[in-house]
Order: structure tokens, then sequence, then C-alpha cells
């Protein structure tokens, strides 16, 4: 048996929700002389690139979270043309929506429905368009940024498990994406509609979104809210943030036309991803 397909194997079992809220509570720790010991150890073992972040003083954030979700300088991400990423990380998958299948890893595929929190008429708006997903190590930056302009129409929370999202799970732990807790936002763009699915993962404390603040974790039940004032949030804004690493699945119901990327390749928030078909 491979490291890999143990260290997914052993997941299973673990209480998933209670350790995170456990690292959870430390990462908010305030105590100047721990939070800021968490902070450099860090620094040293990602090897976190200070020089880029609005405030590089290690010593000025308020707790480790605060230094985890850091924002970066004014023009560290400049924007590309077409889709761009919406987070710095890895492009781990990217492609068509086929028979409403997303891919998660070489023979591992998901459906749009189940990910969506059981909303086939959702899935069905993407028949035929297109997704990508983009995976968040901990050393990487974790503001998620809008790819496209867009006006915000709803969000679900969906429950689930923590399963770590890292390479060695996804090709391992079937159907990973619509099993773990996740916020499904969706979005009314000038190319049709458009969801970014924010995904919950091992030790990942919340997930927050500019309009609604901390929105994870939340009851056990799906929960859909919808919006009566519109929020419109322009390509390359802000659009939520992990406290510590998780992963971003996008689609779009129009197809995308990514050109020269692979799987598994590094790209930063605003990189060029592609361009919509018929745009």
């Amino acid at each position: 048996m491979s490291l890999a397909r143990l260290f997914a194997l052993i997941q299973y079992p673990l209480p998933h929700h209670l350790l995170s809220r456990l690292v959870g509570r430390l990462a908010d720790c305030r105590v100047p002389w721990l939070k800021n010991a968490l902070i450099r150890a860090f620094i040293r073992q990602f090897e976190v690139d200070m020089d880029e972040a609005a405030e590089s003083d290690p010593t000025a954030y308020a707790t480790f979270n605060d230094f985890f979700t850091r924002a970066l300088e004014e023009d560290a991400r400049p924007l590309g043309e077409g889709v761009v990423s919406p987070a710095d990380g890895t492009l781990s998958q990217f492609g068509p929506i086929e028979a409403g299948q997303l891919m998660q890893a070489k023979g591992h595929r998901f459906s749009a429905m189940e990910l969506l929190g059981g909303d086939g008429e959702a899935a069905r708006r993407y028949l035929g368009g297109s997704f990508a997903t983009v995976y968040l190590s901990p050393s990487d930056y974790h503001r998620v940024h809008m790819p496209i302009g867009g006006t915000l129409t709803s969000m679900v929370y969906v429950p689930g498990r923590l399963f770590s999202v890292n390479a060695a799970t996804t090709h391992h732990v079937p159907n990973l994406f619509a099993r773990n807790e996740r916020l499904v936002c969706h979005f009314d763009t000038e190319h049709g509609p458009m969801v970014m699915v924010l995904v919950g993962a091992m030790i990942v404390a919340a997930i927050e979104t500019v309009w609604a603040g901390q929105v994870t974790p939340l009851s056990g039940e799906v929960q859909r809210i919808r919006f009566d004032t519109p929020v419109r949030l322009e390509k390359g804004e802000e659009m939520g943030r992990f406290k510590l690493g998780s992963t971003v699945v996008m689609a779009f119901a129009e197809p995308v036309d990514f050109d020269g990327l692979a799987p598994e390749q590094k790209v930063r928030m605003g990189q060029s991803l592609g361009a919509l078909k018929y745009s």
C-alpha cells in the first residue's frame, strides 16, 4: 500500500470537525509570544515571501489567522485577460463538464449536482460548460478573488466531512469535493451563470465571504440564502478567504478555452487561465 493511500485511509475515522475547531482556536490566539512563535515558524517552514505582503512585519498581526489571511501589496497580482485564477495555488484539474461530471483526479469524477448540494436545476445550467479547480496549499496566499465580474444571486452552505484536499487525498477519496463541507456561491455574469465553490478541509477553521463574514461552521443542514440586494463584484475583487488551506472549484455555463495549461501546474491569483469561447 502506498503512503498516499495510507494517508487517505487513516483520515476516515478521524474527528475532522473537532480537530479543525481546536486548530482554529489556536490560530485565533492573541497571546503575543505564542502567536508570534507560530507565525515565525510557519514563515520558516513554508518560505513565505513577506516582501509582497501589505504588512511585512510578522509581529504586527493580531493572530495567526490574521497573518494567514494577510493582504498583498496592491500591485502584487496584476490581472490577465479572460478568465483569471481566483487564487494562488495549484491548478489541479480543469476542462469540460461532461454528462454533468467534473474531473477530481485521474480515474475519479464527481457530479456537479452533488457538488452543488443536490441542486439538479442549478447543475443543469453547467451542462456543456467548463470547470477549473485550484488547490491552495498552506504556503499560498489565502484570499479568493473573482475570475470574472459577476453579481451574487444566492449562497448555499453544504455540511460535510473535512478530509484533507491535497493531491494524495484527491487521488484516493472518491467524491472528495462533494463530501466535504463547502460554500456554494452562485453568480450571474455577462457570460451566463457562474458558480464558485469554496471547499473546506482538514484544520480549515472557517470560510469567510466579503458580503457575509464568517459562514462556517453552521448547522448540520443545507442552508440556502438568497440576496435581494445585489452584491456586485468585479473581476479580481476579493470574494472570500480560507482560514488555513483548501480548494476552490469554479464552473461556467459557457465553455472556456483553457490555453497552454496542464493539470497540477502552479498558478497565481490574476493569471489568465483562458477565454470564454462565446464571449
